[in-house]
């Protein structure tokens, strides 16, 4: 039995989801194992993350990987907006 789950991470701005996109997408076939398996696709503002899994600890596990990941995405683009605007 396969087990699947959807994330849809939504953004004011295009410019931030094609940021917090590229960051997260480098980790597809490099996480993934035996047991899980993930795709990322970008539509606009939102970053979609799929996550499928054999069993539901390997769902909760790869969940838990990819919503750590996207959050570090989005603190790291928040903390470059900060300095940006130290910088004017």
């Amino acid at each position: 039995m396969s087990h699947d789950a959807l994330l849809d991470f939504e953004y004011d701005a295009e410019e931030r989801a094609v940021l917090v996109f590229r960051s997260v997408e480098q980790e597809i076939g490099e996480i993934d194992d035996d047991r899980s398996w993930t795709t990322v696709e970008r539509d606009g503002n939102t970053v979609s993350v799929r996550v499928e899994a054999e069993d539901l600890i390997a769902l909760r596990a790869a969940l838990n990987t990819w919503q750590t990941l996207v959050g570090v995405a989005e603190t790291v683009a928040e903390t470059g907006d900060s300095v940006r605007e130290l910088s004017l």
